[in-house]
């Protein structure tokens, strides 16, 4: 049986779904209870599905039966509909299992929304029977098993997170993530080997560890892997009464969300971050949750509510010294005003980015962040129709693709080279496609993860398998 909901902001779909489930009703189930009732035959679970996924809504027709079916108050039901058509919610176009960790997360953050301290998650805390690990080996040398291939047995497969996070400054999701996957699985199991206060202590720790996890599977172009190692990390800060942490996380997986396209999804989820954690923040952090929700408003084209949250986050201040998390020791005023040009782009504003955008692009040393920003220069010297600038910024970010191993850096050259065809040919854009035809055999490409069996305390102790994965 599900715990009792509080009041607060819900969307319809997530909320059917755990009515449904605290009764024990498959949607199949459901829909024969709503044909019985209504005397309507021609329902079937597709339509339950739908209302779930929030692919459509029911009608008020539906909605009523669906008040009698589940005995639950009709206000209720409308209440969450007005926020699913308030928010726009509609669920990005992934896999069947994308979309069901798509909806949990969202699920959990507007559980946490409505009771910030916690309540409502309480109970024994496990974390997932199976944490996202790296699935077989493809043998190009890219992606999470390639480089799980690499390091297996080497030192750095037991990498800290502070290491982990500063490889990340110069590598892509496509050679770290299956290192993050495993760290997070090794905190899993020694979580649950603990004892009650040690349990305590180290939620924390896996927070942290769910949170990098899920941001190397994101940049690796692991979608559901990132959204289900973000549902881990939120349940974890949450346990362990840390809301910067927890609004960290959903801004995190609001970024992942805004490249897959699901800009209502990632509204959602970094207006809650935000929200939720806001009160005791630092400046910086205010500033990133704030810029997260600026991008995905930007991109769900919601000027006013983008401009709302860059001018917050101006207000919030640059990160101050001390008062900042360790977590968050990249971020800088460099990076929040490429993160301004960034969103600015997505404006259509493209003058006003260039000039945030080309300080972080054109520094040395970081060569993932100077593919994912160049893709958004590149985007935004089109946007002026300066094609050879354009095609030489995207050229030298595509070659930073090619050094970080980032599927995500070229996701966003994706976007600039659909933007690209829609111009008439010239020897620069010819010059692009050429280097691009070079480029590609060497470029970072998304990966499919799979997960290892969960390995017992028992077999641990008695020194059996660490549940490694398949390819141990």
């Amino acid at each position: 049986m599900i715990p009792s909901w509080p009041p607060g902001p819900r969307l319809l779909g997530p909320l059917l779904a755990e009515l449904r489930a605290a009764r024990g009703w498959s949607q199949q189930r459901l829909a024969a209870e709503l044909c019985a009732a209504s005397g309507v035959p021609t329902l079937t679970r597709h339509e339950v599905s739908r209302w779930e996924r929030q692919l459509r809504l029911p009608g008020d027709f539906w909605s009523a039966w669906l008040a009698t079916v589940l005995g639950v108050p009709g206000e209720l039901l409308a209440g969450a509909a007005a926020s699913s058509r308030r928010l726009g919610v509609t669920p990005v176009a992934v896999d069947p299992a994308g979309s069901r960790a798509r909806l949990a997360l969202l699920t959990l953050a507007h559980r946490w929304a409505a009771d910030p301290g916690g309540g409502t998650l309480a109970g024994p805390f496990t974390g997932p029977a199976t944490p996202p690990v790296p699935g077989p080996a493809t043998g190009d040398g890219y992606g999470p098993a390639g480089a799980a291939d690499r390091v297996r047995g080497h030192p750095a497969d037991g990498a800290s997170l502070a290491t982990l996070r500063r490889w990340d400054d110069l590598l892509g999701g496509g050679d770290l993530a299956g290192l993050g996957a495993r760290r997070l699985r090794r905190s899993v199991r020694g979580y649950r080997c603990a004892g009650p206060a040690g349990r305590r202590r180290m939620l924390p720790s896996l927070a942290e560890s769910a949170q990098l996890a899920g941001w190397l599977a994101a940049d690796a172009g692991d979608l559901t892997g990132g959204l289900v190692a973000y549902r881990l990390a939120l349940r974890a800060a949450v346990a362990a009464g840390e809301p910067p942490l927890a609004g960290h996380v959903l801004g995190s997986a609001s970024h992942l969300l805004s490249d897959a396209g699901d800009a209502a999804g990632a509204l959602v989820l970094a207006r809650i971050g935000y929200a939720a954690s806001r009160a005791t923040a630092s400046p910086g952090l205010r500033a990133l949750l704030l810029h997260r929700v600026a991008l995905a408003a930007a991109l769900g084209g919601r000027r006013r509510a983008a401009g709302e949250a860059l001018a917050g986050a101006d207000r919030a201040g640059p990160p101050e010294p001390g008062r900042e998390p360790q977590w968050l020791y990249w971020l800088d005023a460099a990076e929040l005003a490429a993160m301004t040009g960034r969103t600015l782009v997505a404006l259509g504003r493209a003058a006003a980015a260039v000039p945030l955008l080309t300080p972080v692009v054109t520094a040395p040393g970081r060569p993932r962040r100077s593919a994912v920003y160049g893709g958004w220069l590149a985007r935004a010297h089109l946007g002026l129709g300066a094609e050879p600038e354009a095609c030489a910024v995207a050229g030298e970010a595509l070659l930073d693709a090619v050094r970080s191993g980032s599927p995500r850096a070229v996701g966003q050259l994706t976007e600039f080279r659909r933007g690209l065809a829609r111009r008439p040919p010239g020897p620069a854009t010819r010059g692009y496609a050429r280097l691009l035809a070079a480029t590609r055999p060497y470029l970072p490409s998304r990966h499919p993860w799979r997960p290892s069996p969960p390995v017992s305390c028992e077999a641990r102790r008695d020194g059996g398998t660490t549940g490694a994965g398949p390819n141990r």
